[in-house]
């Protein structure tokens, strides 16, 4: 079996930054043991894989499925215009776990439109806190959502600083977990990093979904409803963002570039 593959880099429109994705586009849905091979191959943070026939869209990091994945949507809607399976104007429907996801092609970038994450209070894991490198002095706030931890912490030099005993945080119970500062830029409002040990991610490059918590959690904050993050790991990249509170969605903001597209053979 031969299959088109890609290597995008998502968030961002130079190569070599932003968070790289593969995409596996194909006209009838792969075995999932397939599709999870395919991602542990291409050791990627995450594989998104799209079945036009059902427009199924899931996704794989090199050890486990995933529900819900922002730049590896943000790289599959790209592949699409790229390639000519949707063009400029088009608004892309996708069949998700995380439900009905849809992004919309506009000539410079696409606009995600994702579910709002539900953020609830938490109790301080310190040993966590050890872990990250964190001093407890300078959170903030504590806080989860599916399963994930956001933490704020007072500046963006600690947070920078930051380096994670990844190997001894999985031996606590977690999926992820997003440490957010204020920015120290005017041309941003927030700074983040983003890590998962738990799913085989020490440290993501740029998270999508990350910062469908984030602009809840920043919204009422700094009381604004369009915000410009960004996420501070050694590739970087930018995100905006606009929290809908009427509805509880997020639309992510983002460009994409294809590094890498040939033939997987199986």
């Amino acid at each position: 079996m031969e299959l088109n593959i890609y290597q995008v880099d998502a968030f961002t429109s130079q190569p070599f930054s932003g968070n790289p994705a593969g995409v596996c586009i194909t006209q009838s849905p792969l075995e999932e043991s397939l599709m999870l091979a395919i991602a542990k191959e291409m050791a990627l943070s995450e594989t998104a894989f799209l079945d036009t026939s059902t427009m199924i869209l899931r996704w794989f990091t090199p050890e486990i499925e995933v529900a819900l994945c922002g730049h590896a949507t943000l790289a599959t809607a790209h592949v699409m215009k790229e390639s000519g399976l949707a063009s400029v104007g088009d608004i892309v429907e996708f069949n998700t776990q995380s439900g009905v996801l849809q992004a919309k092609l506009e000539d410079q970038q696409i606009i995600l439109d994702f579910p709002a994450a539900e953020l609830l209070p938490a109790e301080v894991a310190q040993e966590k806190l050890t872990l990250l490198t964190i001093d407890a002095k300078e959170v903030v706030s504590y806080q989860q959502f599916a399963s994930k931890d956001l933490i704020q912490i007072e500046s963006v030099q600690s947070l920078r600083a930051l380096t994670p005993s990844f190997e001894r945080l999985k031996q606590f119970p977690g999926r992820g977990v997003v440490v957010t500062a204020p920015a120290d830029d005017p041309e941003l409002d927030f700074v983040s990093r983003y890590f998962a040990p738990w799913v085989g991610v020490n440290e993501d490059p740029v998270t999508g979904t990350a910062h469908c918590a984030l602009a809840v959690y920043w919204s009422p904050l700094l009381n604004k409803t369009r915000m410009r993050g960004y996420q501070a790991s050694t590739r970087g990249g930018y995100v905006e963002m606009e929290y809908c509170h009427t509805n509880k969605r997020v639309k992510l903001y983002g460009s994409a570039h294809t590094v890498i597209k040939g033939v997987l053979f199986v």
